[in-house]
């Protein structure tokens, strides 16, 4: 049942989101009438344009991804960068996102969000928080699942704390399925993911095919179920007149994706390939180039880790600069 707060929140939210947006009418031939998004269409000379520049001067042929659908008007990438804090707000250890309280991570993300609009005038940035809204854990839990769903009024909190920062701010819903499957997890953020502010994530980390717990072995998703989940939010578009929706998967293994050539583009869906991994930077620039370049999909994007960068030794984290230099350049950016 949606608590009464909650109803309020979403409501709200889909029309401040929507009030811009709202379908036209179009007149037909023989008198009806239907659905014109008012969304302006895309510019494809600028979006072919934008799809060299993050090549970066790529020549082996694999980046820009040939063939791709262009998106849907309303499209956020490639002609914005998102810069993102994840995390979850039951735990300080999971991300910045949790960790500090919402005025002072509001003032982090924006010291990173001008740090990436100094080292790239040409991209806008767009701020977002990267919430964990199904979290695996060492628990089973009743039904032996190893995962927790969080609670509507966790997920309410989120977007009290987005209306905090810039109105264009995003939010992503992230799945950690642990022993369960995508198929049981996703529909259940269906009326988060109507509201055109906000994208979804999943974690092949901790998809546990195996049945080990979650965090023992290093899980994986293949290009079927992530196609279930493009098609789910292609679905979600279409049938509500959303812009595309952002579809963030993590990795930073071979194992964590597999049968990337059969993964589906969709005009209503923009995948981003986030390199996930932690460590020293020339050790995360080699999973990049060996898990992210190697086997292209859409979009990337690269994740940078407050404290767990800094374990070894130069003891530091890349910079926005560096970042920019990779082939391809990530056009989504988290922060942990």
């Amino acid at each position: 049942m949606i608590r009464p707060i909650s109803l309020f929140l979403t409501v709200l939210l889909l029309f401040s989101f929507t009030a811009c947006n709202t379908p036209k009418e179009k007149s037909t031939k023989d008198g009806t009438t239907t659905e014109e998004s008012s969304y302006e269409p895309i510019d494809t000379t600028a979006y072919n344009q934008k799809l060299i520049s993050l090549a970066n001067g790529d020549t082996t042929g694999k980046w820009p991804v040939k063939n791709q659908p262009y998106p849907l008007a309303g499209a956020i990438l490639p002609h914005s960068r998102i810069v993102a804090f994840y995390g979850n707000l039951y735990s300080k250890r999971m991300g910045a996102l949790g960790e500090y309280a919402p005025k002072e991570m509001w003032a982090k993300l924006n010291k990173e969000v001008k740090a990436w609009e100094t080292a790239d005038p040409t991209t806008p940035v767009i701020p977002a928080l990267h919430y964990i809204a199904v979290v695996a854990q060492g628990d089973a839990g009743k039904d032996g699942k190893y995962r927790f769903r969080m609670p509507e009024k966790q997920i309410d909190s989120v977007f009290t704390i987005s209306r905090m920062g810039p109105e264009n701010t995003l939010i992503f819903l992230d799945i950690q399925v642990a022993l369960s499957k995508i198929q049981d997890e996703l529909p259940l953020l269906e009326k988060y993911l109507k509201l055109p502010n906000v994208h979804l994530g999943i974690d092949p980390e901790f998809s546990m095919k195996t049945g080990a717990k979650p965090g023992t072995k290093i899980g994986t998703f293949d290009a079927v179920e992530i196609n279930y989940c493009s098609q789910y939010l292609a679905k979600l578009v279409k049938d509500n007149n959303l812009p595309p929706k952002v579809f963030v998967v993590h990795r930073f293994t071979q194992g964590m994706v597999t049968n990337y050539k059969n993964i589906k583009l969709h005009p209503e869906v923009q995948i981003v390939i986030d390199m996930d991994g932690w460590g020293e930077p020339e050790l995360k620039k080699g999973t990049h180039r060996n898990y992210i370049h190697k086997e292209p999909v859409q979009f990337t994007g690269f994740k940078l880790f407050f404290k767990n960068d800094l374990k070894k030794s130069p003891n530091r984290m890349l910079t926005p600069e560096e970042l920019l230099k990779l082939k391809p350049q990530p056009i989504y950016i988290q922060y942990q």
